[in-house]
């Protein structure tokens, strides 16, 4: 049998594994709460101790603490929040909703640390409430991951994005609407738009921190400050934001902080945004992909590992499989933290530990899966130029080029003649003796019809129709 201690808390004695730095409260947790194989996430542990230092420090300075058991907390929060006990944290995101049981659990670990006269309660959480600063730890541990993390590697996919439109500006392609043949586009305009598209999902999420910047730190229990110094909550707010170097602020109104995760809700949307933009953007590469024989064939993805494991040869978009596949993950995670988030009932809500686990997992999963993406897959592809000019040859859509000259109703007449005869449009406007060889082909450029407004119609249909006899020819049959 492993060895045990016995630790006591307000409930009485409990045996917790001798080993172990946490204490009473957090074995409690163990037991009342073994649900799932989910762990309250570390950035979220880390960011509580980065609070405990803060408070110590801020304590300290107040005269609330001896000056030697603050230093003595402030140095062990510090080795928390830096990573060097992790194993100590082995709480289940599905506990207390409030995060009261792992804001012990850190009280706990950091006052075993400090030294046997260091009490969790009294001494770690001076000042502090789970209810203030388990809602801190969970801005704070989001406004870390997104700088670390999530806006680079977002910018890193934008800015693969931008070369490789610069690198295929002048391919060209038949763009599509509907799913169906449209006029013509270029294969870096397409990919520009990609990376416009995520220029937007990034500025949204740059505005949304803004909020989640503000912290609840002060307000205690519910929002009033009880049991704590007047100037507590600010001072530690500028602790933080010097040792982060984050924009901290603390929060206008402490009861709203407390009672509802607005600012959480809006930040999780930005990731919702972005998961849309992404799940767009990588569903029009995998078609562009399909094939290599039977599909568009437009792009060449990077051939990474085996496809199948019946049919010899085959490769699959598995980058592309991979990222949509966290973005619809992530717009769950959106509806269960919309949902979490609506739940505040007087003055606290109490799904914390869900709205902060999901939106760390959310932040995980989508700047591990546009890495991925970027490395794996964005940066290898190349473009099948002679399959796009074929399939652009063969559109009948350039007929919109004839519109200016001849008239809608008159275009249509060469498309459908086109279609129906299997023939080019070149073929259909000359049999129907619409135009001449020479007018098709000065009017039908591809290229010119990429940036109209540089190449302007000189004539419009409606002076030139006049001149085309509506009573011969094929064309008015």
């Amino acid at each position: 049998m492993s060895r045990t201690r016995l630790e006591s808390d307000s409930f009485g004695p409990i045996e917790v594994p001798f080993d172990a730095l946490w204490g009473a409260q957090t074995a409690r947790s163990l037991h009342f709460f073994a649900i799932g194989e989910q762990r309250m996430p570390l950035p979220l542990i880390h960011a509580l101790a980065w609070v405990k230092w803060a408070a110590a420090t801020v304590n300290g300075e107040l005269n609330l603490l001896d000056a030697g058991k603050a230093q003595a907390i402030a140095d062990a929060a510090q080795r928390v929040a830096t990573g060097e006990f992790d194993a100590e944290f082995p709480l289940s995101v599905w506990q207390t909703g409030s995060g009261t049981q792992s804001n012990m659990n850190v009280n706990e670990v950091v006052a075993h640390l400090a030294g046997p006269q260091v009490h969790p309660n009294d001494d770690v959480n001076l000042g502090q409430s789970s209810n203030d600063v388990f809602p801190s730890a969970m801005h704070i541990a989001v406004a870390l991951y997104a700088r670390s993390s999530l806006q680079p590697t977002l910018a890193a996919l934008r800015s693969a994005l931008s070369a490789k439109a610069a690198a295929f500006s002048d391919v060209l392609k038949i763009g599509r609407t509907h799913l169906q043949d449209a006029t013509p586009i270029t294969l870096g305009q397409e990919l520009g738009g990609y990376e416009a598209q995520l220029a937007l999902c990034a500025n949204n999420m740059a505005h949304a921190l803004l909020a989640v910047q503000r912290l609840a730190i002060g307000g205690t229990a519910v929002g009033t400050g009880l049991n704590t110094h007047p100037q507590f909550g600010a001072r530690v707010v500028v602790m933080l934001a010097e040792k982060l170097k984050l924009p901290l602020l603390q929060a206008d109104n402490l009861f709203a902080a407390l009672a509802g995760h607005e600012a959480m809700v809006a930040f999780h949307a930005s990731l919702k945004m972005l998961a849309i933009a992404l799940t767009k953007m990588a569903n029009d590469i995998r078609l562009m992909g399909s094939g290599p024989r039977a599909g568009l064939g437009e792009l060449q993805l990077p051939q990474n590992e085996p496809g199948s494991s019946i049919m010899p040869g085959k490769v699959n978009p598995t980058q592309i499989e991979a990222l949509t596949m966290v973005c619809a993950q992530v717009m769950g995670h959106d509806a269960a933290i919309g949902f979490a988030a609506s739940q505040g009932h007087f003055e606290l809500n109490v799904y914390k530990p869900l709205i902060i686990f999901d939106t760390l997992d959310s932040m995980r999963l989508l700047a591990d899966a546009m890495h991925g993406f970027t490395q794996h897959c964005l940066l290898g592809i190349t473009a099948n130029a002679a399959r796009m000019e074929d399939l652009l040859q063969r559109s009948l859509i350039l007929v919109t080029a004839l519109t200016p000259h001849i008239g809608y109703d008159r275009a249509t007449r060469i498309a459908k003649y086109a279609h129906d005869h299997g023939s080019t449009l070149r073929a259909a406007a000359l049999a129907l003796e619409a135009i001449s060889a020479e007018q098709f082909d000065a009017w039908v450029d591809p290229s010119q019809m990429l940036d109209p407004h540089a190449h302007p119609t000189t004539v419009e249909f409606r002076n030139l129709t006049s001149k085309i006899p509506t009573g011969t020819g094929l064309l008015n049959r």
